[in-house]
């Protein structure tokens, strides 16, 4: 509030409990006053919270994305993976359809990119249970990869480190998938050299699908 700005969060989680605590101390009165009270902080409601793949499409639009394109993803196909928690409950987090989110295909077919339909781009990967119960998460996990390979992908896309992580650490199932953080294909698209240097990070080295489109030395 003090700064004036609005308040932008990369991960899913993140963005879904910030905003949820700003949709209460939007809608319920007795709740917020407690709050203020708490902690000596008077609300005013002048924050907007985003989620990070907001920007790039708000902000600066497709058109304006689309001009900074020098290496087209071509052959490169991938599922968009939103999961449980960047557009739902709609009523707190109010981006984009619960049911059919449209953000991270519509950023991917800016990139090139070939899009696989597929219906489980909101279903929970389990990243909240990842310590408590890997078992549960091995399972989820295991099932969205075995649906994104019958949809024709070779990779998923997410806008949230958190699940993007999740997804490539737990996979029992063979061949692995590997899972992208959606800025990394931004970068990648814009032809930005750092790209290399980031391939290594992964727990599943995306450089072999790369390789076979073209995409990587």
């Amino acid at each position: 509030q003090e700064s004036g700005d609005d308040l932008i969060a990369p991960c899913a989680a993140c963005f879904n409990r910030i905003k949820a605590i700003d949709y209460v101390l939007r809608s319920d009165a007795k709740t917020r006053a407690e709050v203020e009270e708490i902690v000596a902080f008077k609300f005013t409601g002048q924050v907007n919270i985003r989620p990070l793949i907001a920007v790039f499409l708000e902000d600066f639009g497709g058109e304006h994305l689309s001009q900074h394109v020098k290496k087209p993803l071509q052959g490169l196909k991938i599922v968009p993976y939103y999961g449980c928690l960047l557009v739902r409950p709609p009523h707190v987090t109010q981006f984009d359809d619960p049911d059919n989110p449209k953000v991270i295909s519509d950023l991917l077919n800016i990139l090139g990119a070939e899009v696989q339909d597929w219906s489980y781009a909101t279903e929970c990967c389990g990243a909240g249970l990842s310590l408590s119960r890997s078992d549960v998460v091995k399972s989820l996990v295991s099932n969205l990869v075995e649906k994104a390979k019958e949809a024709g992908a070779d990779a998923l896309v997410t806008a949230c480190p958190l699940c993007q992580v999740n997804l490539e650490m737990r996979q029992t199932i063979e061949p692995k998938m590997t899972a992208f953080y959606f800025t990394e294909l931004i970068g990648l698209a814009f032809g930005l050299k750092e790209t290399n240097k980031w391939w290594s990070k992964h727990l599943i080295d995306p450089r072999p699908l790369l390789r076979t489109v073209g995409l990587a030395d």
